[in-house]
């Protein structure tokens, strides 16, 4: 691929000499992007092309981002932080946007890349999950002033359990690949677990508790970490910023975080829900949040990892009813046996819930 004219397109401090392949992201194709400075420093950033099949409206996507990030950015100088690392910040384009459209109809964007950053897929001790908690306690923490209705649904019924709900129940009733005779039991554990579809959906509606800009994406490897440090330095891709309530990002993150095994683990005795990163991962979400919380949502914290996990197997199953058409697989049974380890996690929460309660209790603020 040609990418000096898409480079020549952005405000980039130097002069352009080198591009490679950069990250783990399975969405955007994401490169780093090396000038050299007048004082014949090397800088670099981020290029990323962004998936439009994925995200249908660019403008709105980049609009919510842009947003986002200047009100964090002034959030951060107002506490005396520091912006350059703790915020993303966008390169705009030569002509003052925030992101180019190519001669074929492919839409770039830029970042300054922050140095000397790392991110983990799986954490490497217990003090990283609780930073990483702390670092999204605080992302909701300091977009609580934020006015979330002014951002774009980026996807529609993300978290909308109720609507996940009316899909899987399509799913099983359209049987394409007629798979369902196959996994009954699976099917009845959704259905039998309808009642959770609506306890955060209908707060939301009546307003018990607060509509917020949420991630939508918790996963640790969304906090970079400082490599000298292992601390939390900055949240990142914020494609699925939108409304939502913060129990969508504390449960997900639950639900990636605290599995003993892999997301696709066949054998499910290795699959468990660890209780310690459980209570590291809240006490530091609860110190990063502080009083940024209100006392339906607190009580709500512990359910939220149950209700994301239900969720995501709920989609896994839906996905293998419907033959695999949404969630890239390897195999006919690779979406079944997704589902399986969300189901055992499921069923681990709901027999620790007691515990769980006592732990957000524990670190609660208010």
């Amino acid at each position: 691929m040609e990418f000096n004219e898409i480079i020549s397109r952005f405000d980039f401090d130097g002069q352009f000499v080198g591009i490679e392949p950069y990250g783990m992201g399975l969405i955007n194709n994401t490169y780093a992007v090396s000038v050299k400075r007048e004082n014949g420093e090397i800088k670099r950033y981020i290029l990323q092309k962004i998936n439009k099949n994925t995200f249908k409206q660019v403008d709105k996507l980049m609009r919510n981002i842009r947003l986002v990030t200047e009100y964090l950015k002034d959030i951060s100088v107002k506490n005396g932080g520091n912006w350059e690392r703790e915020v993303l910040t966008l390169v705009k384009t030569l002509d003052g946007n925030s992101y180019y459209l190519d001669k074929s109809g492919e839409y770039w964007r830029a970042y300054v890349l922050i140095e000397n950053t790392i991110g983990y897929a799986i954490a490497e001790s217990r003090d990283m999950f609780e930073d990483a908690g702390r670092a999204f306690g605080t992302f909701v923490r300091n977009l609580s002033g934020f006015p979330a209705e002014e951002l774009y649904e980026v996807i529609a019924n993300f978290h909308n359990t109720e609507s996940r709900f009316s899909d899987f129940k399509k799913a099983l009733e359209n049987n394409y690949e007629n798979r369902k005779d196959n996994v009954k039991e699976e099917i009845e554990f959704v259905l039998s677990r309808e009642k959770y579809t609506s306890k955060v959906v209908s707060k939301l509606k009546s307003g018990e508790i607060p509509l917020r800009v949420t991630h939508n994406d918790t996963k640790l490897n969304n906090v970079l970490m400082d490599v000298d440090t292992n601390r939390a330095v900055c949240v990142i891709d914020l494609d699925t910023i939108m409304p939502g309530s913060l129990l969508y990002d504390f449960g997900d993150a639950i639900r990636s975080g605290c599995n003993t095994g892999l997301e696709d683990e066949k054998d499910l005795s290795k699959v468990s829900f660890d209780i310690d990163l459980f209570e590291s991962f809240s006490k530091g979400f609860l110190e990063g949040i502080g009083d940024n919380i209100t006392k339906e949502e607190m009580e709500l914290l512990p359910f939220a990892g149950i209700l994301m996990t239900y969720e995501c197997g709920m989609r896994f199953l839906g996905d293998y009813l419907n033959g695999d058409v949404y969630f890239k697989t390897q195999y006919p049974e690779h979406n079944l046996v997704r589902c399986r380890t969300q189901f055992k996690l499921v069923r681990d929460m709901e027999e620790r819930l007691g515990e769980m309660s006592e732990i957000v209790s524990r670190y609660a603020k208010i």
